[in-house]
């Protein structure tokens, strides 16, 4: 009898890992163009299919990835986002992509993507990167990319990438999801809508009142 518990436990793991996902689910045909007619179309994923009969190459298109970004900010960079919402055809397929820019010491500040994991090549420029990993280790791993390097950011963590030489620098990111998703940390915590508590604040980073209100109105 024990031999069978053992047995069923193990089973009762295996199911429960292959039902957990780390990524978007895979397709269930060729593929489904997403549209926003929801009289025409079917559920999938997060948006309406239209019909595979009336799909054409332009469901599968952009333009314009050769274009610098705007970097003229207060982080001195720029990230122009190539997901389901621009390439409607991505639907289903579990991938997309971004081109970042970056003026001189420019940054991509800490963020996150929930349902995606992200590899990173700099296409010009030099970038210091990193992430860190979950709690209680809270590990800083870092590495400084020139022309050419690629760098991996697991599913979830926070990352960053921030231009450390004198010149623009360029990267492209492809993720894991069709719609990754994006968390910045610093306008989360402290440009919520409505705000957070500053109670929770001030005790969450040991910091006055003061400190969590001005960097409130910073957002």
């Amino acid at each position: 009898m024990k031999g069978v518990q053992i047995c069923l436990t193990i089973a009762i793991l295996a199911l429960a890992s292959s039902l957990a996902s780390a990524s978007d689910p895979g397709p269930l045909q060729d593929f489904c163009v997403a549209i926003n007619d929801t009289k025409n179309g079917v559920f999938v994923n997060g948006k309406f299919c239209k019909d595979p009969k009336l799909a054409n190459a332009n469901d599968f298109f952009f333009e314009g990835l050769n274009k610098p970004g705007n970097t003229s900010n207060s982080v001195g960079s720029k990230v122009t986002a190539v997901n389901v919402q621009q390439i409607l055809g991505l639907n289903t397929l579990g991938i997309s992509l971004a081109r970042i820019d970056f003026a001189p010491k420019g940054l991509n500040a800490p963020h996150t993507h929930p349902r995606a994991t992200e590899i990173l090549v700099v296409e010009e420029g030099t970038l210091y990167v990193g992430f860190v990993t979950s709690n209680t280790d809270n590990r800083l791993f870092t590495k400084v990319l020139n022309k050419g390097d690629v760098f991996v950011f697991p599913i979830g963590l926070i990352h960053f990438q921030l231009n450390v030489g004198d010149s623009n620098a360029v990267a492209f990111a492809f993720l894991g999801s069709q719609n990754p998703g994006v968390i910045t940390i610093a306008n989360a915590v402290f440009g919520s809508n409505p705000p957070i508590s500053p109670e929770v604040l001030t005790k969450a980073f040991q910091v006055d009142t003061n400190v969590v209100n001005y960097l409130q109105n910073q957002f």
